[in-house]
């Protein structure tokens, strides 16, 4: 059967099975059964697969109280992290016949202005980085079926948490630094009241507490290069012993980290050894390739919107944190003899 070329509507299926508007209605809307044959159901079925028609969602969900759709609050899009969670969220929600809004605070962290007239009537449910945490109370998010992201499960918002196990990660690299011979580490870190950073400072003060014969040092600096570079040249002209090792938040940090170096006079990794965590394209476009680690942004996105399906259909949502990865390159090498 030919297609129209526009969109087949439940007129042209009605037509061509021989039906009713109402008899197509119940049998796409699986409430046939004692109200039609078996033999009419086939046949519409039939006629909607050769017309290549679809449901229109919208008007029906509009008509049951439901839009489908999804508000995924993020920071500002400044890296491609956040774009790569809204990739892996929509992919699954698709596959459930959802629709995800992204929701970037346009400052990075803090509130943001509603982008709904009522975002209670608008929306089904939430997901949100603990990073635009604040961004929620404009919106009455907190009011809405909500998973969060990088979050403290014990005091989370949210009917459900889903992590990466970045406590691993910072483990990795620090045992990776440690296992080179470094002793004295500069931990430069983002200056972003967030869990997911708090945890990072926690999980490498604790490892280098427990190794004998090291020394940490920390500085602060937003997330952009300019600011990374300044707080590295601050941090390594202070008088006393020099790091011989950064230990970034994130690889935009640490690309200024290798602007600061080289302004010193600096050679990396000869003098200075710099690791980063996301493994964002910029991580292979510095020189040297940078030691980072991998988030799965993508199954970060997968997960999150699972989670919220789950919640939203009154299931346990899946359990346990997302693996991630030391990416060790060539950023990182054993510290020079003193």
């Amino acid at each position: 059967m030919a297609r129209s070329s526009t969109r087949p509507t439940s007129r042209d299926v009605a037509r061509a099975a021989g039906v009713s508007q109402a008899a197509v209605s119940l049998v796409l809307g699986d409430k046939w059964r004692g109200r039609v044959s078996e033999t009419t159901a086939q046949r519409v079925r039939q006629a909607a697969t050769d017309l290549g028609y679809r449901p229109n969602l919208a008007a029906r969900n509009l008509r049951l109280g439901h839009t489908r759709t999804v508000l995924l609050v993020v920071p500002a899009l400044t890296t491609e992290f956040f774009a790569g969670v809204y990739t892996g969220a929509a992919r699954v929600a698709a596959e459930h016949g959802f629709g995800v809004v992204l929701y970037p605070s346009p400052e990075g962290v803090g509130p943001a202005r509603d982008p709904f007239a009522s975002a209670q009537a608008a929306l089904d449910g939430v997901i949100a980085s603990s990073m635009a945490a604040d961004a929620l109370t404009a919106i009455s998010g907190d009011q809405l079926p909500l998973v969060m992201l990088d979050s403290d499960p014990a005091g989370s918002l949210g009917a459900a948490t889903v992590n990466l196990d970045i406590t691993d990660g910072v483990r990795q690299v620090t045992d990776h630094l440690l296992g080179l011979g470094h002793r004295h580490l500069l931990h430069l870190a983002a200056d972003i009241p967030s869990w997911t950073f708090e945890i990072r400072a926690r999980e490498l003060a604790a490892r280098l507490a427990a190794t004998p014969g090291t020394r940490l040092t920390t500085a602060h600096a937003p997330i952009t290069i300019d600011a990374a570079r300044a707080a590295t040249e601050a941090a390594l002209t202070t008088p006393g012993p020099r790091p011989t090792a950064i230990v970034c938040d994130d690889d935009k940090l640490a690309a200024g980290a290798y602007k600061a170096a080289r302004r010193l006079g600096l050679r990396i990794p000869d003098d200075l050894s710099v690791t980063g965590l996301d493994d964002l394209a910029l991580a292979t476009a510095l020189d040297p390739e940078l030691t980072t680690v991998r988030l799965d942004a993508e199954l970060f996105g997968e997960r999150g919107m699972q989670a919220l399906l789950a919640v939203l259909d009154g299931r346990e949502p899946p359990r346990g944190d997302i693996p991630v990865q030391l990416i060790p390159r060539a950023s990182t090498a054993p510290p020079r003899p003193s």
